[in-house]
């Protein structure tokens, strides 16, 4: 066994006093961040490439969980292909159920009832908030806050309280349907559902006490990973990543669909320091924006739920004989607005009852292309707070 002689002290501080004044030089290393990674919301991997605590690069590598859910859609009839888009995005299983229905009724001409509209309206501003909450939670915690992750987690439960109520299930619904809404809201839904309205608003000021003006948090998020308008244009990003960079772009307002245009709501979006309260160190377009846009939105979102319960209609909740559709020889291409951007399904007939294709356009997919973009020469510790701000749902970018 080979023994190391030490020298003397004196000889090897000078060997440091040499080493400090001659070139230092550093070995670039790569680095796998996940598959399996607490900051990586879902099964993505992300290639690194550091000279240090630097990254120079961020890859994002994807495909985990392909599960052929649009070649799926070409093998059943639209109405049994519902319970399929809940698993897409499984935050946001009301909106992806509302985007496919939206789309296999314009191409087959069904008129959705006006209570039925209302109905869609309310669960998919529902899912929105509880969308929201589990993306400020989940970004506390990458931040190291834990409590506002149990707020708004205690908050969640209650709106998939409400869920199971109308329709039996907490996760994966298939209640907005083709033609409206499965079911009619049960008896005392409404109240319930106004009761948790009233006490929401309030817990919002919580989540800004604990997490939006926290100055640690301002420190990590503020000025880091910022995205401008023309790159976020450039890469296709929508939602709140969009909007966050301060384009007022949002579809609810832009192309209405399922009566939007009758609701009164605003359109939030990144703003300067000083400026609706936004605190110092903050740049349009950086990760506390994004997160911050996600705030306001379930303000507007409660503004919606509560106007479209006042409104509600008498009437049928669902229009008649939408399981036996035949798809006509057309295609057709509908966007909604989902909580993490815009949402599209192409959806092409041939005159059978089965889509001869079903094509999604996911939001996360597109606002993740932007990683490799904002994530050179940031520091390591900027990574998780630049992922967790684009709030993807690897199940919808795989699918």
């Amino acid at each position: 066994m080979n023994e190391t002689v030490l020298e003397s002290p004196s000889d090897l501080l000078m060997d440091v006093h040499r080493s400090e004044q001659g070139d230092l030089q550093t070995e670039e290393m790569l680095v796998n961040m996940g598959p399996q990674h607490p900051s990586t919301h879902g099964v993505l991997r992300v290639v690194l490439r550091t000279d240090g605590e630097m990254v120079l690069e961020a890859v994002p590598h994807i495909g985990y969980l392909h599960r052929c859910a649009e070649k799926i859609g070409e093998n059943l009839q639209p109405y049994q292909y519902i319970p399929y888009t809940d698993r897409m995005d499984y935050l946001a299983g009301m909106n992806n159920n509302q985007a496919y229905a939206l789309a296999i009724e314009r191409l087959c001409g069904v008129q959705v009832p006006p209570r039925g509209q209302a109905i869609r309206v309310i669960f998919a501003e529902m899912n929105r908030i509880a969308s929201h909450l589990v993306a400020l939670g989940t970004y506390g915690l990458d931040m190291g806050a834990f409590t506002p992750f149990l707020y708004c987690f205690r908050e969640r439960e209650m709106i998939l309280d409400l869920f199971e109520a109308a329709c039996g299930a907490r996760l994966t619904y298939s209640y907005l349907t083709i033609g409206g809404a499965h079911d009619d809201l049960p008896a005392g839904w409404v109240e319930r559902c106004s009761e948790f309205l009233d006490y929401f608003e309030t817990k919002i000021d919580d989540y800004n006490n604990l997490l939006s003006f926290n100055h640690i948090f301002v420190k990590r998020t503020g000025s880091v990973g910022v995205i401008s308008v023309s790159d976020a244009i450039a890469y296709g990003l929508t939602g709140p990543c969009l909007r966050a960079s301060g384009i007022r772009w949002d579809l609810r307002k832009a192309r209405p669909y399922d009566g939007y245009e009758k609701y009164e709501f605003d359109v939030p979006v990144g703003l300067p320091p000083g400026v609706g309260g936004v605190p110092e160190g903050v740049t349009v377009g950086d990760c506390w924006s994004r997160y911050f846009v996600r705030v306001l939105e379930m303000t507007q979102s409660v503004r919606i739920v509560r106007q479209a319960l006042d409104q509600l209609p008498d009437g049928d909740f669902r229009a008649a004989k939408c399981t036996t559709l035949k798809l006509p020889a057309n295609e057709v291409y509908v966007e909604i607005e989902n909580p993490r951007g815009q949402l599209g399904f192409l959806v092409v007939g041939d005159g059978s009852a089965i889509p001869s294709r079903v094509k999604a356009r996911g939001p996360s997919f597109c606002n993740l292309c932007i990683t490799s973009k904002v994530g050179r020469n940031i520091l390591l510790a900027d990574v998780p707070a630049i992922l967790g701000s684009f709030d993807v749902v690897m199940g919808e970018v795989d699918r």
